[in-house]
């Protein structure tokens, strides 16, 4: 009875000898069970295998004249299309030292001549069983390998359209200028990769920080969700106790992003770093900030980023030009921002006006 999955079913043996009698003795040994290839010298051997249709094993003689045996196979080895091809030294050169040189160039295993064919039939079955299998991990490798990398980006989707939806509906009811999102993620993204040298940020912004912090920056305002019309809509300069409401946006967004971590389960990087950003997004350098009063290295450098980008857009979104708002920043250097920071903001001034110019307010033109 057959066996129910066969992986060597008709496949193709190349048989390489420079003696016609030998190619005919294994032609005929094999031609029932497989599909034969002959080649009667290494130069012809070469060819085939590298062709259009190569063969599933080779078998192969040493002793050719012109390339012999043991080149064919270096040569097969060194090739990535043909290394894992399996080869079968068949031969008369039967000393230990041969047999080592054979399996040293990479053969699969070394049979000598005269040959048994039994024997030979089963060693042939047993390299193209070996083949087979690891061709089927490699194909199941390669599968899974692809599938993950789509079921990876479908999840990175999924996190930036939630994300997306959030800051948009945060930012729909503070009623913020349209494109502001778009605008103050690339703001980020454009400190975060002029800070990633400097010394002091090799190991926040190392890596895939930057995409992490990117990708989180527009949640930080989601808390506003949460503050009532009457004070986020409100025209008129806020009390006391409005500001102070209004302050809460900060841990109100911390907040939800812990809930939905604790429902998931699971600590998600990215989460994190959202928290991170939500929270302390309005601490300022000197500790002048809320809503913990941190000051100085103390604040996660994602926050460090955010409130310079967050500030710049706010003023030039009521008017001020691009070249104040630069100024406003550089002012603030040392108070206000992070010393390096409010200077990387300064050195990227032309393309954050690039991006300003290419996400502009769709109700009118933003200021630059």
């Amino acid at each position: 009875m057959a066996d129910a999955l066969d992986f060597t079913d008709r496949a193709t043996i190349l048989v390489v000898d420079d003696t016609p009698d030998n190619l005919q003795l294994m032609s005929g040994l094999l031609k029932d069970l497989y599909k034969v290839q002959v080649a009667n010298s290494g130069e012809r051997a070469l060819k085939i295998v590298k062709g259009e249709h190569p063969p599933d094993l080779v078998l192969l003689d040493i002793m050719m004249p012109g390339m012999d045996g043991y080149e064919v196979c270096r040569r097969l080895i060194a090739d990535p299309k043909t290394r894992d091809i399996p080869i079968i030294f068949l031969t008369a050169k039967a000393t230990v030292a041969d047999e080592e040189m054979g399996f040293e160039l990479g053969a699969s295993d070394y049979i000598t001549k005269p040959v048994s064919p039994p024997i030979t039939l089963a060693r042939i079955k047993a390299q193209l069983m070996i083949k087979a299998s690891r061709d089927f991990l490699k194909d199941q490798s390669a599968f899974l390998e692809s599938e993950v990398a789509r079921r990876t980006a479908e999840s990175g989707a999924i996190q930036e359209f939630t994300i997306q939806v959030l800051a948009s509906l945060a930012e729909a009811r503070d009623k913020a200028s349209s494109n502001h999102i778009q605008r103050t993620q690339r703001y980020v993204r454009a400190l975060a990769e002029r800070l990633a040298d400097v010394a002091r940020f090799a190991g926040a912004l190392a890596g895939e920080q930057i995409e992490l912090i990117c990708k989180c920056a527009p949640l930080y305002d989601v808390g506003k969700i949460g503050i009532p019309d009457r004070i986020l809509l409100k025209r008129e300069p806020l009390t006391p106790e409005e500001f102070d409401i209004l302050k809460t946006h900060t841990t109100l967004g911390r907040d939800a992003i812990e809930k939905a971590e604790r429902n998931v389960g699971v600590p998600v990087a990215f989460l994190k770093c959202a928290k991170e950003i939500t929270l302390s997004h309005e601490e300022r350098w000197d500790g002048s900030g809320y809503p913990q009063g941190l000051s100085g290295d103390d604040i996660p450098v994602a926050a460090r980023l955010m409130a310079v980008a967050d500030v710049y857009d706010a003023l030039i979104g009521e008017g001020t030009t691009h070249e104040q708002a630069v100024k406003t920043i550089a002012e603030g250097k040392g108070m206000l921002f992070d010393p390096d920071v409010a200077d990387a903001f300064v050195a990227v001034a032309a393309q954050i006006a690039e991006i300003v110019a290419k996400y502009p307010d769709t109700g009118g033109a933003t200021a630059v």
